[in-house]
């Protein structure tokens, strides 16, 4: 069986967690530079705040109807996850996380030794008290069937108690004849009106197409989610893939023209980029380096280029990719001109416990457990602690 847990609202509950005063009241949260709404609370929703609503179009509906406006904070949202995650992970050895706000477990055997609707009310109690997170589970058969089922203790928090068991044919085919074809994972809007179009509106209807049809205007992964619907497992959780190149890349929130500015981001571009080197155990033997203009502002000169520093050795050191990132940056900066974007991309990745060295050159030694016991820290008491 496999459960698919899902935190209520994650953005809005997260700012909830240090204000409990805003229990019961609108939330919404703005995104980058407070352009539109990503996350709304139930409240929200229901006084009409639609998902990406411009903010200064509803600024007057907001004002009106005392909703209560956050600026997004994604070192909490980030460190409130991992606290969920954390806990959940001790409640089954299979786990994958899916998104920041939500997690695949597999309960292998579980149902021989646990009756899982109280398992799951268990976990759901657990993560609220050590978080004060909201979250909503649905167990089934498939991961297909366990999204249905959390849509269904979503959408019927009274009855379900927000979480909800498809243990049974007769509750997959409930389940099936009630979700539309649209709220169907992986189901996109094209798909949807394609589907819609054959007289295909809900999920059973799409199950009870043949299975040739699926996989010719759906390819073999429509073909899949038609099986996993079925009640046929064919998704399995995805372990960590060991990636060819690792980035770090943001857009600045303001332009800027001092080296000094810039070299503070691309530095802590470069320890984003160390610490995900670790956490897969590889190390990298490239640094790519990028800065540019923006492209939008054709009022202002505009450059852009990037720059390739090879290691001395393999490494996954935040000071030593801090080091040879800023020496790629002080040959790309050029006064004159106002930037906003760079990145750090690290290359040439290898495994940690297959270092090749040079002759003439090594690393620090001290490097290795000072970055183990950083990792440790912040994993502990929280990120950039």
């Amino acid at each position: 069986m496999f459960a698919l847990v899902d935190c209520n609202n994650f953005y809005a509950s997260c700012e909830r967690v240090f204000r409990p005063n805003l229990r019961n009241v609108p939330i919404v949260v703005l995104s980058n530079n407070d352009g539109c709404v990503i996350a709304r609370s139930n409240e929200a929703k229901a006084l009409g705040i639609p998902m990406g609503a411009p903010a200064f179009k509803f600024k007057e509906l907001f004002n009106k109807n005392n909703i209560h406006v956050f600026s997004s904070n994604y070192a909490l949202y980030g460190d409130m996850s991992h606290r969920v995650m954390s806990l959940l992970s001790t409640y089954s050895p299979d786990i994958e996380i899916y998104s920041i706000d939500e997690a695949f477990l597999q309960f292998k055997g579980f149902d021989k030794h646990f009756d899982l609707q109280c398992y799951a009310e268990t976990i759901k109690r657990t993560v609220d008290k050590g978080t004060g997170i909201p979250i909503s589970i649905g167990i089934a058969p498939t991961k297909a069937l366990s999204k249905v089922a959390n849509r269904v203790a979503k959408k019927f928090p009274k009855e379900t108690g927000g979480v909800y068991v498809i243990d049974s044919e007769e509750k997959r085919i409930k389940a099936l004849k009630w979700l539309a074809i649209g709220d169907v994972w992986g189901i996109g809007s094209k798909h949807r009106k394609r589907l819609n179009s054959y007289k295909v509106f809900t999920a059973y209807d799409f199950i009870d197409l043949h299975d040739d049809w699926v996989r010719k205007h759906l390819s073999v992964v429509g073909l899949r989610l038609k099986h996993e619907l079925e009640g046929k497992p064919t998704l399995s959780l995805e372990t960590v893939q060991h990636k060819k190149a690792i980035a770090t890349t943001r857009t600045f929130d303001k332009m800027h023209t001092d080296i000094e500015s810039i070299k503070e981001r691309v530095s802590t571009f470069a320890v984003s980029c160390a610490e995900k080197l670790r956490k897969q155990g590889s190390c990298c033997n490239v640094v790519q380096v990028f800065l540019h203009t923006n492209w939008h502002r054709k009022d202002l000169p505009q450059y852009g280029k990037n720059i390739v520093v090879k290691t001395h050795y393999p490494t996954n050191s935040s000071i030593d990719l801090i080091r040879y990132a800023t020496q790629g940056l002080e040959h790309l900066f050029k006064e004159g001109y106002h930037y906003k974007k760079a990145g750090v991309i690290v290359m040439g990745i290898t495994p940690e416990n297959a270092k090749q060295f040079s002759l003439f050159t090594k690393e620090n030694p001290k490097h290795i457990p000072l970055m183990k016991t950083i990792d440790r820290l912040n994993k502990t008491i929280g990120q950039n602690k």
